[in-house]
């Protein structure tokens, strides 16, 4: 046939270009103690930008994980079969030190390193990101019990990624996951009926029934069960050291809504043998740390969904003509893409910022610590509520071309909503909030020290500020503060942010926030920005192509 049409007004493909080309990342990083890494960043973000793992994302969300529970004579194996371009985006992940190698290093800025190179790898491609995050997130955990973490922590922080079913302690490097929810009571796990009995030799055996556990093909996993003494923590290694399987049956992998290239899963125990972590009856408490961890990168990977779809809707109203002239150049998509970049850059300092109150907690900064488990709360709660709302209008900056497979737009708007629910839905988050400020007053003198430093420089983040002071009363109330939980947690996101814009970004991406999310002049949705918001300064700091 021939050809019936010249194809024109179609913005060319996005490829060869750089994650981290981003200057709120970058100049973070040079901020807080994390500049030794930035060139890995660099290299990593151009990495990411590449077609060859552009392709790799694509192959990993068109071939999904597929469950093999039996071999072809009948024998149980539990196998988790993925496509190679799965493996191929661990590795990358794992060799370039996003799981648990901060833990290792010890040196300032490590865990903002870290998280830096997960929020520009995490653009290519997020479904990995999680069995990624859940390793990192295990050490802090495991360390409750001294003598496990002496012999697995290094294999946890090992830059090798090493798949297959054999014992962990045979392999150069180990990947974890986290085995809590089960039907009854998903956030509630104290509810859980998973039992765990002594076996006599160190060991206990675990029956029970885990709803959703994520990454079942994982080396080891903590999980929690019901000993004697109640809620325990307990280390579970898929093959035992004798080289036999352990008692866990993959009943089935989830059909979930996205984060379809990782594989989610029920999971039987039948007397599965594992190690107890921690103090037996504190199994929370002891896997508290490992949530805390996984929640950070619920806003780390929040951030860096916005940014990737902020780059598409920059690159395709780039390109893209309608009614005469180029889409980026018209006021109304101006304000939107505008807005959008407002949104990110707000989310990207936040997480940012977290890492950096991470580096200093474990450095035995109290006041960081403090900081970091009200603003961490928060923020899990707003920055991953919004993701959601900013990937929709990113995709709908791509009209009809953003909502077809081949755009990548639907992947990244079906992954927004799991970084609200993993690790406590936006509830469980704002409930959160309310335990910080009533168990650790601490925090919020910590957090209103970070506020302050910024006092007096913008009026309108000086009156939220007063604002959220008097919204903070509604403690004295414990039904009234329950019921305006959401709204504390958005005010506390918010003013922080304002605050790091303010000290740290440019006058007009901080006047542009300061004004419609603080001062009140925004109409909700994006492309709301008020008429005297600097769309073009804005603009100018999101599409920069070097922040070096």
């Amino acid at each position: 046939m021939s050809s019936t049409h010249e194809v024109l007004n179609q913005a060319p493909p996005l490829t060869g270009f750089t994650t981290a080309d981003d200057p709120a990342l970058l100049e973070a990083l040079r901020r807080d103690g994390g500049g030794r890494g930035e060139e890995e960043v660099r290299a990593l973000g151009l990495r990411a930008g590449s077609e060859e793992v552009q392709e790799w994302a694509r192959q990993a969300e068109a071939y999904p994980p597929v469950l093999r529970t039996h071999d072809r004579y009948g024998h149980r194996v539990d196998e988790v079969e993925f496509h190679p371009a799965w493996h191929h985006l661990m590795a990358a992940a794992v060799e370039s030190g996003q799981h648990a190698a901060p833990w290792a290093d010890g040196r300032p800025g490590a865990h903002l390193i870290r998280a830096a190179k997960f929020y520009v790898w995490a653009q290519a491609e997020p479904g990995h990101g999680c069995p990624i995050s859940m390793t990192n997130a295990a050490v802090p955990a495991l360390r409750a019990q001294p003598d496990l973490a002496a012999v697995y922590e290094p294999l946890l922080a090992s830059p090798v990624y090493d798949y297959g079913l054999r014992p962990p302690l045979g392999k150069r490097g180990l990947i974890a996951g986290m085995s809590m929810t089960e039907k009854q009571g998903g956030s509630d796990v104290r509810a859980n009926t998973t039992t765990a009995v002594p076996a006599g030799d160190g060991t206990y055996v675990i029956t029970g029934h885990k709803w959703f556990t994520s990454a079942p093909m994982s080396d080891v996993f903590l999980v929690l069960a019901q000993a004697e003494q109640g809620l325990t923590c307990f280390l579970m290694p898929r093959v035992l050291p004798d080289g036999t399987r352990n008692a866990m049956r993959l009943q089935r992998l989830k059909d979930k809504l996205g984060n379809r290239s990782n594989a989610s899963s029920e999971i039987e125990y039948e007397q599965a043998v594992a190690w107890p972590v921690g103090e037996p009856g504190r199994g929370v408490r002891t896997i508290v740390e490992m949530v805390n961890m996984t929640r950070l990168d619920c806003v780390i990977g929040s951030a860096a969904g916005m940014r990737a779809g902020l780059r598409q809707a920059l690159h395709h109203t780039t390109y893209r003509r309608a009614f005469g002239a180029e889409l980026i150049g018209q006021p109304l998509m101006r304000n939107v893409l505008a807005d959008l970049a407002v949104e990110s850059e707000a989310a990207t300092a936040l997480a940012m910022r977290l890492a950096t109150a991470l580096d200093r907690s474990e450095a035995g900064d109290e006041a960081e610590r403090a900081l970091r488990r009200l603003a961490l709360a928060a923020g899990k709660y707003w920055v991953c509520k919004r993701g959601s709302a900013h990937a929709a209008e990113a995709l709908e900056c791509l009209g009809g071309n953003g909502y077809v497979e081949e755009s990548g737009m639907p992947r990244l708007y079906r992954e927004a909503p799991l970084l609200s629910i993993w690790e406590g839905s936006g509830n469980v988050a704002a409930l959160d909030v309310l335990r910080a400020l009533t168990r650790e007053p601490q925090a919020l003198d910590a957090y209103f020290a970070e506020i302050d430093a910024a006092a007096g420089a913008d009026p309108r983040l000086d009156a939220a500020t007063a604002r959220l002071r008097t919204l903070l009363t509604t403690l004295d109330d414990p039904h009234r503060a329950q019921l305006t939980a959401r709204r504390l947690a958005e005010h506390l996101t918010l003013v922080l942010q304002g605050s790091l814009l303010v000290r740290h970004s440019t006058p007009a991406m901080a006047d542009a926030f300061c004004a419609s999310r603080l001062a009140g002049d925004w109409g909700g949705a994006f492309g709301t920005l008020p008429p005297g918001a600097d769309l073009g300064g804005v603009l100018e700091r999101a599409v920069v192509k070097d922040a070096g």
